[in-house]
């Protein structure tokens, strides 16, 4: 049998005709591979064409049902509107307001918001059920009673799909609610629009191939941030007064900065992360967190206090069962409060150091002890450990994720970084170290192939951990004052995939401390004329691109950011409040 094989295998390469078969071959394989590319990629187009024609539908139907020419309707539309949550609150448990009333006067704002920013992926079809629900009730109970809140893409709702932005998941339909919103429904809520993300969750634009790009409500050629971009924007641009977004490295509170509102992350597992759908599952020593966005800290707290309750413990026996501490939050004592304008990556722009420089004065002048506070090894926690742990897998999560899908633009550029081999990692760090020594050092570091590797990158963090609370220990401070990101909104034009914009939040997510950001101020024109001044800390290229896409950011919002112990939830939201409180009119 084996002559007969070789003789005939001598036969076949003697054969004249060879090339002309392995090429015939050749050709049709690739022309199968190309057709089968193609055929995918019609089929993905022809889904998201169809998703977007059931939410256009759906967006419509709401809006038919909202119509009217009743003035004194819509006079009482705009002055809800204009109402804070804890105001909203009041009436709508004093009966001055029906759930109803409310509901309709927020989905008319939020589909006009939507209209300008693209902000909503869809509307929750049982929102309007569950108002008339509540006020044929009759009883108000609930510190949330009648409240709209939208709620970001990722967090489970009953029958609607948890997307990332991928096509898919465009079927990807919750059995049941996530246990923050299961909560949010028992206090009164209504949740009542879902809003959009970056694809993958893993940029801090805001736009996917399913639903578009999300715009900035203060200028619509800039980032509304990511990845809780489009909960920032429709609250930013009064479309929403509470929304629940996640933060894994930021994505709460640089959305919050970039669009002028409130946004604060927990300590992980303070609130239930059960039933929010995540790009990358598994990551160990990066944490990922559900939290609150809000046009000001009072609703904050409020919906805190809303979520801190049994029902939660009880829906999540993981979440340890601390209630609010009112008594942490209401405390009337002067704090001793740390504060730094920038670390040694030397990467905060003109306006984010000069944010920090006037809370400080408020907060000294409204009696409390500012003292400098610089964070042990910075440099190093962010390039090193942050990027590896997030990068544990090699990018196999993030590569499954996004077989035969659509790539989004932003992440074209991005995307290969994040996934390819560590010899290409190698290589491409040896071609970057001329232009950008940061990213350099990033892509160049070595995969972690090993559990014994993750454990000793494990190891490292909570060696971090314990230096960063010594530290703080050392300094004997409350609570800390820092830049929220490195520069305003970015433009969308020119703008990479700015990696280095989750400076400043991400060691937050490493060290696992509560934090929240606070809007203080604007940019001026002397903020961006200094701007023409900046280097950064070694004139990397990425310094260069942060000037470019920063510049022209007259007017936009800048905010700080506000740091507690873990588990010190109140102690952080009494810090965002005393820092909000100095700057009101």
């Amino acid at each position: 049998m084996s002559d007969f094989v070789v003789n005939f295998c001598f036969d076949v390469l003697e054969d004249s005709r060879l090339p002309v078969v392995v090429g015939s071959t050749l050709v049709g394989v690739l022309t199968l591979y190309v057709g089968h590319k193609v055929y995918t990629r019609q089929q993905f187009k022809r889904k998201v064409r169809r998703k977007n024609e059931e939410r256009q539908k759906a967006l419509k139907d709401v809006l038919s049902s909202l119509h009217t020419d009743d003035k004194e309707v819509e006079a009482k539309r705009k002055e809800i509107i204009s109402l804070t949550l804890p105001q909203l609150s009041q009436q709508l448990k004093d009966g001055q307001l029906s759930a109803v009333q409310v509901l309709q006067a927020y989905q008319e704002k939020a589909f006009a918001v939507h209209d300008d920013l693209n902000c909503v992926t869809e509307p929750i079809p049982n929102a309007l059920a569950k108002a008339e629900e509540l006020d044929r009730a009759g009883q108000r109970s609930g510190l949330l009673h009648g409240v709209p809140v939208s709620i970001k893409d990722n967090i489970n709702i009953k029958g609607m799909a948890s997307t990332l932005g991928l096509v898919k998941f465009l079927e990807n339909y919750a059995q049941e609610d996530s246990v923050i919103v299961q909560v949010l429904k028992k206090q009164g809520a209504v949740p009542f629009v879902k809003t959009n993300v970056p694809q993958t969750m893993l940029d801090t634009g805001c736009s996917n191939p399913l639903f578009g790009k999300t715009l900035n409500p203060h200028d619509p050629t800039r980032s509304p941030g990511g990845s809780s971009g489009g909960e920032a924007a429709l609250i930013g641009g009064g479309g929403s007064v509470l929304g629940i977004g996640n933060d894994i490295a930021g994505s709460i509170r640089i959305p919050a900065h970039f669009c002028g509102i409130c946004g604060f992350k927990p300590t992980a597992n303070r609130l239930s992360t059960r039933g929010y759908f995540n790009c990358s599952p598994g990551i160990q020593g990066v944490i990922s967190t559900c939290g609150p966005m809000a046009r000001d800290v009072d609703s904050l707290v409020l919906v805190m206090k809303a979520l801190l309750v049994p029902d939660m413990f009880e829906l999540d026996p993981l979440v340890p069962p601390i209630p609010f501490r009112h008594e942490i939050y209401e405390s009337k004592k002067p704090l001793k409060i740390g504060y730094f304008l920038d670390w040694e990556l030397k990467l905060a722009t003109p306006a984010i150091t000069r944010a920090v420089k006037i809370t400080k004065e408020a907060l000294e002048k409204a009696g409390h002890k500012l003292v400098p506070f610089q964070p042990p090894k910075s440099d190093h926690a962010f390039h090193d450990m942050i990027s590896k742990l997030l990068l544990a897998d090699g990018g196999k999560t993030i590569r499954n994720r996004m077989a035969g899908e659509i790539v989004d633009p932003r992440l074209r550029l991005g995307l290969p970084f994040l996934t390819m081999s560590y010899f290409w990692r190698k290589v491409v760090g040896v071609l970057l170290k001329p232009i950008s020594p940061r990213m350099s050092r990033i892509q160049s570091h070595r995969l972690l192939r090993t559990i014994y590797d993750l454990w000793q990158r494990l190891v490292e963090r909570e060696e971090y951990v314990r230096e960063f609370l010594a530290a703080w220990e050392e300094a004997d401070i409350d609570v800390l004052l820092c830049p929220a990101t490195p520069m305003p909104a970015f433009t969308y034009k020119g703008a990479p995939s700015l990696y280095e914009t989750a400076t400043y939040t991400s060691i937050f997510n490493l060290l696992n401390f509560p934090a929240g950001v606070v809007p203080v101020t604007m940019v001026t024109e002397e903020d961006d004329r200094l701007l023409d001044d900046y280097i950064g800390s070694d004139n990397d290229i990425f310094d260069r691109y942060v000037r470019q896409v920063s510049k022209g950011a007259v007017g936009m919002p800048v905010a700080v950011q506000c740091v507690a112990l873990p588990w010190q939830e109140e102690a952080c939201l009494r810090l965002m409040k005393e820092v909000e409180a100095g700057f009101k009119q």
